[in-house]
């Protein structure tokens, strides 16, 4: 059996034997890995051709797409757990591979909410180019055109999948991914899976298991390369004629030697000591030690070096070795023997002038495994007392549960070693001195990608030294590679390119999607505010009528919020000042301008969202006049929540002119407006005794077996449910459930085919009450006109559904439209 490629839309074998790969645990071989026959070129050339259909969804499609691609995996992930066991991790280490992939999938499509409504993005703040405003510049990122090639490490075949391709599909690039041959049977399996799941266009994943020596001698400029795995490989692969003819972007993100270093004020009996040795002793052992982020020096005190050694050495005596698979095993094998002839190599090398203290290299004692068929190793400690001496602990990894403890004698010695690395993906402290913790920060953040200050007060939340996180960057320098990957936002960018846009405000509006101040209006026919959100544009714009402010407002408006500052209150003190005379309130100058804009009827504008931005560019006095200018500045789309329809947020420009027109005060206010709904037909009477009259004996359903009387009397049940004439009956949604059923009556999606009616035996029509059609027809209608008259006379009633719990009169009525949609679709009767 090979491990298969997902290449140009299809699953195929490369051709020959290939290479074995080993169960790590039992060293029994179940799969082989081959890339001879693949056509890299055709293959590279696939992705950038379909690419296309990624690049012109917009970024909340994209999200919402990654968010589906979450739940379907989740839903599927015991097949990984039991396949993960193979590469000798726990299950412990497969959360952290599988479920940490498919946290970079949602923590990716939560990004959504920070880019516009649109396939591309609008970076940063106009640029205003000219004194009359009329020429300026934009920066907008638009997605590259070519594809996001990933060469990744053995070590988290999920995770280091995931964490790039959710990253580069947010921003329109297709990907094809090459796991490494070891590990790349799992990242098959979840391939496998996303694609069966339909969710991605198609090209938006392609799936090389394993080694492709040649995939960049054909890499084009539009393209992007990412590496994760050795320094020596990735200097190698940096320096390739293509990238560089090409000037193809390129990260690596490579082994390091990192440090974590204990705060000279945790002595023995701290909390931050005991935090010290559990960090240590977790990343050391945490799969295996396979960790690009592991600790790989322990740096300490000198005057507690004893303690931290004999602390660490029982931590490490609990640590028990063996088969994953059972609960009592802490710490799995290596992922091959191979590796782990490697990494006794490397130890070697750090002990010419270290020693080992904890662990030796020839035995092991395993729990339900074989020591000698799988690929175990003990932890090991090494002890270096010369560190600013001996450089091997600083420049040698050994890629497994293996660090080096050494000592410092001030804080300026331990940041001078931690920087020995040259460079790596994360370093910590441990310490509850925040002047230790801000000193060692900032003198050392140039040689570590990322810091973790631990204490007691963060200790309960952390997530530990060695957790990249999908919104923090992941990446270092020197060593590390000198790349950054993930980082939210940051990590996205990377797979857009960036063009500064030069026009006039009118054109860049149109340009970027967002209005851009004295670009021309959009004069509407009615109010802004009585549109709904679909129907609304950048640049739709409404001037107001005029208002007077007068001393009576001022006096008042201090009153009512007790803002007596001295520019309103007292004329007396204004010599000196900036003022001329009585001044109005910053904020009664936005109240007053809300006044003027605000469309007082009931409309698709749900509720006000907040205030992004408010200036006051001068004073207004005592009987100046003013009057406002509307405009929608941006549209942002909004995912529903919790009992609220559908809805999404308008950013409207609002300036305030005086009565000779000079901009006196500019804000960005915020709106929720509601979608429209044009899923469901609106059931009103007239239009049910309309579609009523269609329904025949010879009417047949789309789906499901009840016949058109059956779906009558069905109806007829549920509106004496709604009028409260049958309330005997339990909630039959679990409690768990019950907030979000609830919450889904507000949304405009159908209810699904051959949904089950819990009062009703499943796949079994009841007998029929009525002997025939239109007599049916006769007892739905009064039915209804009895729940209508319920609450007409009951508004404020609320009874039980036995699917959606306690609903009051609108969330009925919303009930009511989507199963009587749900019903007459299901016989043919809408149109």
């Amino acid at each position: 059996m090979k491990t298969q490629h997902y290449v140009t839309g299809k699953w195929v074998d490369g051709s020959g034997e290939g290479s074995p790969i080993l169960d790590s645990i039992t060293g029994e071989q179940f799969t082989s890995v081959t890339t001879e026959g693949l056509d890299i070129p055709a293959i590279l050339q696939y992705g950038r051709d379909k690419g296309n259909v990624l690049r012109k969804m917009t970024f909340q499609e994209r999200g919402n797409m990654l968010k589906k691609l979450a739940l379907y995996l989740t839903k599927r992930k015991d097949a990984f757990y039991e396949l993960s066991y193979r590469t000798g991790a726990t299950k412990i280490d497969s959360w952290i591979d599988i479920e940490g992939g498919f946290g970079n999938l949602f923590a990716n499509a939560s990004l959504r909410k920070l880019f516009p409504n649109q396939s591309y993005h609008v970076e940063g703040d106009p640029i205003d180019l000219s004194r009359g405003g009329r020429f300026m510049a934009h920066h907008i990122m638009v997605p590259r055109e070519g594809v996001a090639v990933h060469i990744n490490a053995f070590n988290f075949p999920v995770w280091g999948m995931l964490e790039k391709c959710a990253v580069n599909w947010m921003a329109g690039m297709p990907a094809v991914v090459l796991p490494a041959p070891q590990t790349a049977y799992l990242t098959e399996a979840v391939v496998k899976e996303i694609v069966a799941s339909g969710i991605l266009p198609e090209g938006a994943i392609q799936l090389i298991s394993g080694t492709a020596r040649n995939i960049l001698d054909t890499v084009q400029s539009q393209d992007v390369v990412t590496f994760t795995g050795s320094a020596s490989t990735g200097r190698k692969l940096k320096n390739h004629p293509q990238l560089i003819e090409e000037s193809v972007p390129f990260t690596m993100e490579a082994d390091s030697l990192n440090a974590s270093i204990l705060g000279e004020d945790a002595v023995p009996g701290t909390p931050e000591f005991d935090l010290f040795i559990k960090e240590v002793r977790n990343e050391m052992t945490v799969k295996c030690g396979q960790k690009c982020t592991a600790i790989r020096r322990i740096i300490v005190p000198e005057k507690v070096m004893e303690d931290v050694q004999i602390a660490l050495g029982n931590a490490l005596d609990k640590v028990t070795i063996g088969d994953p698979r059972l609960k009592e095993v802490r710490m799995g094998s290596l992922v091959n023997d191979a590796q782990r002839t490697s990494v006794k190599e490397q130890i070697h090398k750090i002990a010419q002038t270290a020693q080992i203290v904890y662990g030796n290299l020839e035995e092991v004692e395993t729990i339900g495994a074989d020591a000698k068929k799988g690929a175990f190793i003990r932890p090991i400690l090494l002890r270096e007392d010369k560190p600013l001496q001996n450089e091997a602990a600083h420049t040698t990894e050994a890629f497994g549960p293996v660090s080096t403890l050494m000592p410092y004698k001030n804080l300026e010695e331990a940041i001078a070693l931690s920087k020995m690395g040259k460079g790596s993906l994360v370093s910590s402290i441990i310490t509850n001195d925040n002047k230790i913790a801000k000193e060692y920060t900032i003198a050392a953040a140039t040689h570590h990608g990322r810091i973790l200050i631990l204490n007691r007060e963060s200790a309960k939340q952390s997530t530990g030294h060695g957790s990249p996180l999908p919104n923090l960057i992941h990446g270092g320098p020197g060593r590390a590679g000198g790349g950054e990957e993930m980082g939210g936002m940051r990590g996205i960018k990377h797979y857009l390119q960036r063009c500064a846009v030069q026009g006039s405000p009118t054109t860049l509006t149109e340009v970027t999607g967002i209005y851009q101040p004295k670009a021309e209006y959009k004069e509407v026919q009615k109010h802004p505010f009585a549109y709904h959100w679909e129907d609304i544009e950048p640049g739709m714009s409404l001037q107001t009528h005029k208002r007077t402010i007068t001393d009576g407002d001022i006096v008042n408006f201090a009153n009512l919020t007790w803002d007596h500052f001295y520019a309103h209150t007292d004329i007396t003190s204004l010599d000196g000042s900036i003022f001329e005379k009585r001044t109005a309130h910053g904020y009664f100058i936005l109240a007053a301008a809300a006044g003027l804009f605000v469309y007082p009827n009931k409309g698709p504008v749900a509720a006000n969202y907040g205030l992004e931005e408010c200036r006051f560019l001068r004073p207004i006095y005592h009987n100046d006049t003013v009057y406002v200018r509307l405009t929608c500045k941006q549209k942002i789309d909004r995912d529903p929540r919790g009992k609220e329809l559908p809805s999404g947020i308008v950013k409207w420009y609002v300036e305030v002119f005086d009565v000779e027109d000079e901009l006196v005060a500019i804000a960005t206010i915020l709106t929720m407006v509601q979608k429209k709904q044009t899923v469901f037909t609106e059931m009103t009477s007239e239009k049910i005794e309309e579609l009523l009259q269609q329904l025949s004996e010879d009417s047949k359903p789309q789906w499901g077996i009840m016949t058109p009387q059956h779906m009558l009397e069905h109806l007829e049940y549920t509106y004496k449910i709604a009028s409260g004439e049958i309330q005997d009956f339990e909630v039959a949604t679990p409690e768990k459930y019950l907030e979000k059923t609830h919450e889904s009556l507000y949304n405009y999606e159908k209810f699904p085919r051959n949904t089950n009616f819990p009062l009703l035996e499943k796949n079994t029509l009841e007998p029929l009450k009525y002997d025939d059609l239109e007599t049916a027809k006769k007892k739905f209608l009064e039915a209804r006109e009895n729940y209508l008259t319920f609450f007409k006379e009951n508004p404020d009633a609320q009874l039980k559904n036995i699917v959606f719990g306690d609903l009051n009169r609108f969330e009925w009525y919303l009930l009511e439209r989507k199963h009587l949609n749900h019903h007459f679709e299901q016989f043919n009767l809408l149109d």
